[in-house]
C-alpha cells in the first residue's frame, strides 16, 4: 500500500482505506478523477446540495483543473478532519469521548443561539447512528465529513436554518434571530431577500390573482367564465397590460408588511416569554405570536389591501393612479370605506395560519419517519412539497372569508349587489349562488400556488447569494 504523504504526515492504514473507498463511490466512470458532476451526484445521495460540491472542489483542487485526484481528495479530507476533531473536542466539554445533549445546548449558548432540550435532541438524533443519544467521533466525523464547514460558528449556523426547526411558517410566523445575527445585519439581509422573493412572485403570478378577484367579486355574473375566457375578456378590455392591475400596490405593501410583522412579533415574543431566561418559542407560541403579529400588520397596512382590490377591479380610465384611486374612496365614502372586510380578513389569520401549520408538520414528520430515519432535514424538495401542500389546505379553509372579505372591499363598485355586513354577505351568497359560490375564484387561486411557490424560492436563494445571507 503506498504512503500517502500529506501536510508532511502520512496517512495511517484505516484513513488510506476509508478514503479510497469515499472515492471509488464518488468516481462513477472509474478513470481515477471526480468530477464536480459525479460530487454533486455523491453528495445529493447524502442529502446535501450542490453548493457543498462546489465548496469542496474550490477548496482541495490544488492545481485548478475542476478535477480531484485521489491525492488532492485524500488531502482535503484529512484537512478537514483535524478541523473536525478540533470542534468535537469544544463540544465535549467533560472529555469522555461521547457529545451529549447537554454539552450540545451548552455550546450553542454559548455562541448566543438559545435552543431548548427538545431542539438540542433533534440536533443530536440527526447524528446519532446507534440510538445511545450520544455522538462519539466517528458518528460525528461522519455525519460532517462533507460539509464544508470551518468552526462552530458555521455549525450552529446551520443547525438553526436547516429546516430542523422550520415549522413550515412561510408568512405567519416569522423567523427567529439571535442578538449576534441582529448585530450582523443578518435580519434586514433575509428581510430584504423575501420581499424581492415576494415581489417576484406575486407580478409572475398576478394575471391569476386578478382573475381570482374578478370571480370573487361578480359572483353568479361570472358563471360561464372559464380560466382562458376570463384572461381573453381582460386582455380585450384594457390590453395585455390590464392582466397586471393591483400588482403595484400588492408589491408595494411586501416592505412595511413584513417589516411591521417582524417588529410587532418580536415584541409579543418579549411578552409571551415574560421573565424566562433566553430560549426560543415553543412551537404553540410561535403560532399565536404569528398570528397576533400577522394580526398587528394587517391592521395597520389594511387600507392599502383595499386600494389593491379596487385597482384591480378598475375599469380603462377610472384611476389614474394609486393616489387618485385613494382621494376618490375618501371623498365618495369616507375612511370607513379603507377598513371594509376587516373583521372576515382577520378572522381568516387563524384558520389559514393553524391548517397550514398542522399540515405542514405533519407531512413532514411522516417523511421523516419513512424516509429519513438518519437525517432531520428532508431536503428543500419534500419541504416546498410540504409547503405547497399545506399552503393549499389553509387556502381552502380560510377561502370563503376572503371572498366575503374581497366582496365587502368592492361594494362601492358593485352598484347592482346590496351594500351587506359579514352575515349579510354570508347569507346572500347561500342563498343567490349556493356553499359552492363561497368558493369562486378557487381555481386559479390552486393554480398560483406552485409557480408562486416555485419562484419565491429561486428568487430568494438568489438574492441570499448577492446580500450574502449563507446558510
Amino acid at each position: 500500500m503506498r504512503d500517502l504523504m500529506i501536510y508532511g504526515t502520512s496517512l495511517d492504514p484505516d484513513q488510506e482505506r476509508r478514503y479510497a473507498e469515499l472515492f471509488q463511490q464518488l468516481d462513477l466512470n472509474k478513470d481515477g478523477r471526480v468530477d464536480i458532476s459525479e460530487l454533486r451526484t455523491g453528495l445529493a445521495a447524502c442529502g446535501l446540495h450542490r453548493r457543498e460540491a462546489e465548496e469542496i472542489v474550490l477548496e482541495s483542487d490544488i492545481n485548478h483543473d475542476g478535477l480531484l485526484d485521489f491525492d488532492e481528495f485524500s488531502q482535503y479530507l484529512r484537512a478537514h478532519e483535524k478541523r473536525l476533531r478540533i470542534m468535537f473536542h469544544s463540544l465535549d466539554h467533560n472529555n469522555d469521548g461521547q457529545i451529549d445533549v447537554g454539552e450540545i445546548q451548552h455550546s450553542l449558548h454559548k455562541l448566543g443561539v438559545e435552543v431548548t432540550m427538545e431542539q438540542a435532541s433533534r440536533i443530536l438524533q440527526s447524528m446519532d447512528r446507534d440510538g445511545t443519544m450520544t455522538i462519539d467521533w466517528n458518528e460525528w466525523r461522519d455525519h460532517f465529513l462533507f460539509n464544508p464547514f470551518h468552526n462552530m460558528q458555521e455549525i450552529a449556523h446551520y443547525w438553526k436554518h436547516s429546516h430542523m426547526f422550520d415549522i413550515g411558517e412561510q408568512l405567519t410566523v416569522p423567523d427567529e434571530f439571535s442578538e449576534q445575527e441582529r448585530k450582523s445585519g443578518l435580519v434586514w439581509r433575509q428581510l430584504v431577500a423575501g420581499a424581492m422573493a415576494g415581489a417576484v412572485s406575486r407580478t409572475g403570478t398576478a394575471p391569476l390573482d386578478r382573475l381570482k378577484v374578478f370571480l370573487q367579486v361578480h359572483g353568479a355574473t361570472s358563471r360561464g367564465i372559464n380560466l382562458w375566457t376570463g384572461l381573453r375578456g381582460m386582455v380585450h378590455e384594457g390590453g395585455v397590460f390590464s392582466l397586471w392591475r393591483g400588482n403595484g400596490i400588492n408589491v408595494l405593501k411586501i416592505a412595511p408588511e413584513s417589516a411591521i410583522k417582524f417588529m410587532a412579533y418580536e415584541q409579543i415574543k418579549w411578552l409571551i416569554r415574560g421573565s424566562k431566561e433566553g430560549g426560543n418559542l415553543r412551537v404553540q407560541e410561535r403560532f399565536i405570536a404569528g398570528s397576533l403579529a400577522g394580526a398587528t400588520a394587517q391592521t395597520i397596512i389594511y387600507p392599502m389591501e383595499v386600494l389593491k382590490t379596487r385597482l384591480t377591479l378598475r375599469k380603462t380610465g377610472q384611476y389614474s393612479g394609486m393616489a387618485d384611486c385613494a382621494r376618490q374612496i375618501l371623498k365618495t365614502e369616507g375612511v370607513k370605506a379603507f377598513y371594509r372586510g376587516y373583521l372576515p380578513n382577520t378572522m381568516g389569520i387563524i384558520p389559514y395560519a393553524g391548517i397550514d401549520l398542522a399540515v405542514y408538520e405533519t407531512l413532514k414528520n411522516a417523511w421523516l419517519q419513512r424516509y429519513c430515519v438518519e437525517s432531520a432535514d428532508p431536503g428543500v424538495l419534500v419541504l416546498l412539497g410540504c409547503g405547497t401542500i399545506s399552503s393549499t389546505c389553509g387556502q381552502l379553509a380560510s377561502y370563503p372569508l376572503a371572498l366575503i372579505r374581497t366582496r365587502m372591499q368592492a361594494q362601492a363598485i358593485s352598484e347592482d349587489k346590496p351594500k351587506l355586513t359579514m352575515v349579510g354577505q354570508f347569507k346572500y351568497i347561500i342563498s343567490h349562488e349556493g356553499v359552492l359560490g363561497l368558493y369562486r375564484g378557487i381555481t386559479p387561486n390552486f393554480l398560483k400556488v406552485i409557480p408562486a411557490v416555485s419562484i419565491s424560492y429561486v428568487v430568494y436563494e438568489h438574492m441570499k447569494k448577492v446580500l450574502g445571507v449563507g446558510y
